[in-house]
């Protein structure tokens, strides 16, 4: 395989990789320690990410306990946790913050599966926006041979086929997630 092709291939995978990270971020009625991903509290004056000032379980399936490693981050934490607008509210236990997720309804719930369609058309337009880069990359070039040029295009929308299926797979595991009750 050529080497745009392969470049091609890897940018794919990137819009794969973010379409998995925002799926994390959805709610599908259990607990899920990733949806803290990306929330930064107050740290002494910095703003820090509460994954590594916290530690993260999940005592039962609808539940996160947020334990910080410091009992002096217990309000700032929770206070990040409840302005981040998750639609959870973060209970302040005595050197724990308690988050309870909330069962949801059928309507809520295929609200979500819409969202998480939507993420997997927003993905497929990243596939498709790597691959028209590409292809002007490829055109572009005047060294290679015609024959040359059409191989390396079969190759990239090849990755592009599997890149949309790959998409659709993980979006129908998700959908059967929330949509699961």
């Amino acid at each position: 395989m050529d080497e745009l092709a392969s470049e091609a291939i890897k940018g794919f995978d990137k819009s794969i990789e973010s379409f998995k990270v925002a799926l994390t971020k959805l709610r599908s009625g259990r607990a899920n320690p990733a949806i803290l991903n990306g929330i930064q509290c107050d740290y002494y004056g910095e703003k820090m990410d509460i994954v590594t000032l916290c530690q993260v379980s999940m005592p039962e399936p609808r539940q996160l306990l947020v334990k910080p490693y410091s009992k002096d981050d217990l309000k700032a934490v929770a206070g990040a946790i409840n302005g981040a607008n998750l639609g959870y509210n973060a209970q302040v236990e005595a050197d724990a913050i308690r988050i309870i997720i909330p069962p949801l309804t059928g309507e809520i719930r295929k609200e979500i599966a819409k969202q998480a369609k939507s993420l997997s058309e927003e993905a497929k337009v990243s596939v498709r926006n790597v691959r028209r880069e590409y292809l002007d990359l490829l055109k572009e070039d005047d060294t290679m041979s015609d024959d040359y040029k059409e191989r390396v295009e079969e190759d990239i929308q090849k990755g592009v086929t599997e890149a949309n299926k790959k998409i659709e797979e993980i979006l129908e595991a998700k959908q059967k997630e929330i949509l699961t009750i």
